[in-house]
């Protein structure tokens, strides 16, 4: 098993979940993040230009089998060109061990 974790647009995270259900990815988690050192859009606030220091930003989060890990990372890859900051990053992690927090069981990744 493999955890994905991609930061996205906030736009983009619809398209997303909709891509990966297509492949068989029924549970994804969603959170809503800042980032930092990126290029930021320039915004007005009344009148005043200025650039936030934080980007508004996603974090989608699968754990997937390693034999849909590629599929899986390739359409995270295909709605993430569409970010106009460029800033959306894809990172696969090993799963070792999955515990459920209510019941306690222990299943190998």
């Amino acid at each position: 098993m493999k955890k994905i974790e991609a930061i996205l647009d906030p736009s983009e995270v619809e398209v997303t979940q909709r891509s990966l259900s297509v492949i068989g990815v029924r549970i994804m988690t969603v959170t809503e993040v800042k980032g930092f050192g990126g290029k930021g859009q320039t915004q007005v606030y009344r009148g005043m230009r200025f650039e936030p220091p934080y980007l508004m930003e996603a974090k989608v989060e699968v754990v997937v089998p390693d034999e849909m890990t590629e599929s899986a990372v390739a359409l995270i890859r295909e709605t993430a060109k569409q970010d106009p900051s460029g800033q959306s990053r894809i990172v696969v992690f090993p799963m070792e061990e999955i515990v459920g927090k209510r019941v306690g069981r222990s299943a190998a990744a």
